[in-house]
């Protein structure tokens, strides 16, 4: 039971990825991917939610499956590393600072919210 949670979980929140960084995508134009920076946070505020508020399957349906599909980290480091690569090391480093910064300040958030 725990894979089927995880796996749909994950499904829907990789859909929910890919749609809300398009439509950010489309909407901005910042020194840095503010849409994989905007889902990363907003993702960690969610995980502090989840993490103090849920039971056991729903932890794993939200938090590993939803959550763990919603958010990206291997996206994160290929942003940050075409940053360096196109000779913006300035926004790579601030992308990379704020992105860890902020994402341990939203997942507090979401705990404290909870």
């Amino acid at each position: 039971m725990p894979y089927i949670l995880v796996g749909f979980g994950g499904l829907i929140g990789s859909i929910t990825r890919v749609k809300l960084g398009e439509v950010i995508k489309k909407k901005s134009k910042g020194i840095f991917p503010i849409g994989t920076f905007f889902i990363n946070i907003s993702g960690a505020i969610l995980l502090g939610i989840v993490a103090t508020k849920t039971t056991s399957n729903l932890y794993t349906l939200l938090g590993d499956g939803f959550l763990g599909g919603y958010t990206t980290f291997s996206t994160f480091m290929f942003e940050s590393f075409n940053l360096f690569k196109d000779n913006k090391k300035l926004n790579a480093i601030i992308y990379i600072i704020l992105s860890v910064l902020f994402g341990i300040i939203g997942f507090v958030i979401g705990v404290k919210i909870a």
